[in-house]
């Protein structure tokens, strides 16, 4: 309908792009733009082993082959040395990289990229946290061959159900997504590719178009809370010796999809805070290497040590725009009473 090709044209510039194309979820976008590279039983797609299952099970779900890089410490984002490693050992079979901006903020786009032109490998960003989110004043989505958003409802920007977006820049990547997510139909009854049923609901674009218009609000206000956090911590001298905090560097633009912080006692803390009414999340306490379906793989504990690490310390506290510095000092104040009492 006239919502869903409206929301793709607002999507696709304001991520600076040319194309953007509706599907039903984040994690069909994932497999969509795979298939759209040509990605085929067998074949190899290298991403990182911290981040929500969808990105590894779009690989697997095609047949082919997710490949793992450790992360950054710092952004918990793919590393682009441990990327240009594994490419050194061998690119035989690599169809793609995918890179997860996780957590609101940017992948290494700059590291990651020169390592897949080295190698004439296409760039697939799974954005699926970070609509909205800079490195080096360029928004991701524009900063690969193609990239995927989500708009579930816990999203920056979500619906009121499922729903997804491919953006590219480049018209025949476009053309091929459009035609897969109607079962390789560009003419009705009529197939070039054997594609999916991915469609955008009418409904979902709607209200998307209208929280479009306030992301970016809602997007300083999350920006806003971070500051206070940081500010707090500090204050209070947590930060640095009881939790570290989020780093976010001079290139990077954060939306903040979460606020993580580091603790050695994170499931205490946890569970402390719950008992004082205040919500908080892991993500993620394994690593996908050590997931009982990927054992085929063949990885084993202590392979990706920086994930493994950062699945049993981080802690993701309440970010949310509507958050008052009143609850935000509430918070910090009972993770102070935590580690001082």
């Amino acid at each position: 309908g006239p919502n869903v090709k409206a929301l793709e044209d607002e999507v696709a510039k304001y991520s600076d792009v040319s194309y953007g194309i509706g599907v039903a979820s984040g994690s069909d976008a994932l497999m969509v733009a795979l298939m759209a590279l040509d990605v085929a039983p067998g074949d190899k797609v290298i991403t990182t082993p911290y981040t929500f299952f969808a990105t590894a099970g779009a690989i697997s779900v095609l047949g082919a082959v997710p490949v793992f890089v450790d992360i950054d410490p710092v952004t918990y984002n793919m590393n682009p040395v441990a990327l240009a490693r594994v490419l050194r050992k061998s690119r035989k079979g690599v169809k793609a990289i995918m890179p997860v901006h996780l957590y609101g903020q940017s992948a290494d786009m700059a590291g990651i990229n020169r390592t897949a032109k080295k190698y004439g490998i296409p760039v697939v960003e799974d954005a699926a946290q970070s609509i909205g989110a800079e490195y080096k004043g360029k928004r991701v989505g524009s900063l690969g061959d193609i990239a995927c958003y989500s708009f579930y409802p816990t999203k920056n920007l979500g619906c009121f159900g499922d729903g997804g977006m491919i953006v590219t820049k480049k018209k025949s990547l476009a053309d091929k997504v459009r035609k897969l997510r109607v079962h390789g139909s560009g003419k009705r009854y009529y197939h070039d590719l054997i594609g999916i049923n991915s469609r955008l609901d009418e409904l979902q674009a709607a209200v998307l178009r209208v929280k479009l218009k306030k992301l970016n609000k809602w997007t300083k206000a999350r920006q806003r809370n971070a500051r206070n956090y940081d500010r707090l911590f500090k204050d209070f001298e947590l930060a640095g010796c009881c939790v570290e905090l989020p780093l976010i560097g001079k290139e990077y633009k954060s939306i903040y999809n979460q606020y993580v912080i580091r603790t050695q006692k994170r499931d205490k803390l946890r569970s402390f805070l719950a008992k004082n009414d205040i919500g908080s999340e892991i993500y993620y306490p394994l690593g996908l290497h050590e997931q009982k379906c990927y054992k085929e793989l063949g990885y084993k504990k202590g392979d990706f040590p920086e994930t493994e690490k950062a699945a049993k310390e981080t802690l993701a506290l309440p970010i949310y725009p509507a958050l008052t510095l009143k609850q935000q000092q509430y918070v910090v104040e009972k993770i102070s009473e935590f580690y001082c009492s």
